[in-house]
């Protein structure tokens, strides 16, 4: 039996290059740090973006003018894409995965939200690792999430997760742009700080993805209301997790 439950979110930013292309050397280092926790009795809910650009990758340019059927095109042909390629990494270091696709509905409390538990803790419960995902072939308008860091905060709140970690291309929520000298990296924030002031366009991270800084602050936020601690790190950079797992400083930590 498992000790302690994280839930960790990567971002389509992380896992991609200035091409939108996915890289796999980087998907290898997450699952080598999640398969290092699993040797330490920690068990990982992986809450992953690249759907939408693995299904690119395999499509092409659609032709599709509408962007939200696109958008299910992409992600329903990405989907099983990014499936494979997790399913290959976990197995070569002899650990199982699985789907999880959720939808809003599924955090509603009611039959929805007690399957959602079940489900995730019995996959736990047998050493599978949970890979949940916005199921974007399905979910529009009012049925979706404005974006993963939404799912993994709520996901972290529904099995009470001991840390919830959300991996991004810049290290953290920093007093301006992250690229100025004259900016700071802000280590602690607490959940009812009002950080307004510090979210701009500037330090919203680009690319496929749909949530920003803001986002992923908010989100923190509600986690940590929750006695979750939570960390927004810079993915890109290797052994993050297990840094932030044996308490070394790394990124921006959101907690009571």
């Amino acid at each position: 039996m498992y000790k302690e439950k994280i839930v960790i979110k990567v971002g389509t930013n992380v896992m991609t290059n200035r091409d939108n292309k996915i890289v796999r050397p980087v998907l290898k280092e997450l699952v080598r740090q999640i398969a290092e926790l699993y040797e330490r009795d920690i068990m990982t809910i992986l809450v992953s973006s690249g759907s939408v650009i693995a299904g690119k990758e395999v499509l092409g340019k659609s032709q599709i003018e509408n962007k939200t059927q696109k958008r299910q095109v992409y992600s329903a042909i990405g989907q099983p894409r990014m499936m494979r390629l997790y399913y290959n990494i976990f197995h070569d270091y002899g650990m199982k995965c699985a789907q999880v696709l959720p939808t809003k509905r599924d955090f509603s409390p009611g039959v929805h939200r007690q399957n959602m538990i079940n489900c995730v803790e019995g996959l736990l419960s047998e050493g599978v690792i949970p890979i949940a995902n916005e199921d974007d072939a399905v979910s529009v308008t009012m049925s979706m999430f404005s974006d993963n860091d939404e799912l993994a905060s709520l996901i972290a709140q529904l099995v009470n997760a001991d840390k919830l970690i959300i991996l991004t291309d810049i290290d953290g929520l920093y007093t301006g742009h992250p690229d100025l000298e004259s900016s700071n990296l802000i280590e602690n924030v607490n959940p009812d700080e009002n950080l307004d002031k510090y979210i701009k366009d500037s330090n919203k991270s680009e690319g496929e993805g749909r949530g920003g800084m803001g986002s992923k602050l908010d989100y923190a936020q509600q986690a940590a209301s929750k006695n979750i601690p939570t960390y927004i790190a810079n993915g890109k950079n290797n052994n993050t997790i297990i840094d932030i797992i044996e308490g070394n400083f790394v990124g921006t930590k959101v907690s009571l």
